[in-house]
């Protein structure tokens, strides 16, 4: 089977304002690379469909919802925080985003594909429960996740994390419900600030200093992350896929490398083929820098493909 990369063109349309590091030109950059890296031809591209808006429920506050869909604007644009806005065509794209993470559980569960790869905007592992923050309005990978446990009855599932900044948003809606484990590196001390270490399950929060490079990374997932999978056995693999720990990144300090993508992909790959039928869904978060971005995003593609 193929892995599949499911997009929207609506996507692009999402602007928060010039200079701001959360881009429609992210996306280009991904599919510029995959053209130029040839997996346009070994992978299965797929258009988003829109998530319905009762499938948010899974991972929001109704109330939050309807704040959302209420102050949508018809012009201009609307601020839910210092870097979170809407402009007309937000609502639409945060529907396709979080719909391809959904999507994504979908092809992966009928075998269509062996997993999927959402590339898609804005993200959503900093949104809460009932808050928009940190670029991001709905949490897409806890909905996904959620509704892998509804609709096939999943009783273990693992999100993993390694954007630079912690998920704190699928942290805080997954943390006090059964049958999730969730791991997270992160640069700390660095936004969202809050997150609090922790080695035991179901949160397996993992800080990183700023000095960290691929040896420390790795150990880390090594020493962290695997046992925790391991003892879980989970049933399917979720994964905030935030390149923004990339040297070439100017968002943070930590110095990961494209390869540094390939192997961690490699280990949740493992996991995923023992315990779990290599159901694997990874969903876009964070990576500004476009050529790294772009080279990363492939690395970790080919992982999932398992070259």
């Amino acid at each position: 089977m193929a892995v599949g990369i499911i997009s929207h063109h609506q996507c692009l349309t999402h602007e928060m304002g010039e200079h701001h590091p959360e881009a429609p030109e992210r996306m280009a950059a991904i599919q510029d690379q995959l053209i130029r890296s040839g997996l346009d031809y070994v992978t299965r591209q797929f258009n988003a469909k829109p998530l319905n808006k009762e499938l948010l429920y899974l991972a929001h506050d109704k109330k939050y919802v309807e704040s959302i869909f209420t102050n949508a604007p018809s012009e201009g644009t609307y601020r839910l925080d210092d870097d979170t806005i809407m402009n007309p065509n937000t609502l639409n794209a945060a529907l396709l985003s979080a719909g391809a993470a959904k999507d994504g559980v979908d092809l992966v569960m009928s075998k269509e594909v062996s997993s999927a790869f959402c590339a898609t905007r804005p993200p959503g592992h900093h949104a809460e429960y009932d808050k928009a923050m940190g670029f991001c309005f709905f949490n897409n990978i806890a909905i996904a996740a959620a509704y892998a446990k509804t609709q096939y009855k999943l009783k273990r599932v693992a999100i993993v994390d390694f954007d630079v900044h912690h998920g704190n948003g699928t942290e805080n809606i997954i943390k006090n419900k059964k049958g999730y484990l969730f791991c997270s590196t992160y640069q700390y001390p660095f936004y969202p600030f809050e997150v609090q270490e922790s080695c035991k399950a179901p949160v397996i929060n993992t800080p990183l200093d700023a000095t960290t490079k691929s040896a420390d990374f790795r150990q880390a997932i090594l020493e962290n992350w695997l046992p925790a999978l391991n003892k879980f056995k989970p049933q399917m693999i979720f994964i905030s896929a935030g390149f923004d720990a990339h040297i070439e990144d100017e968002m943070s300090q930590i110095s990961l490398v494209d390869e540094d993508y390939r192997w961690v992909t490699d280990q949740l790959k493992d996991v995923a083929d023992k315990y779990a039928q290599g159901r694997i869904v990874s969903v876009l978060e964070g990576g500004y820098a476009l050529n790294a971005l772009g080279r990363s995003a492939v690395a970790h593609i080919n992982g999932l493909i398992g070259y």
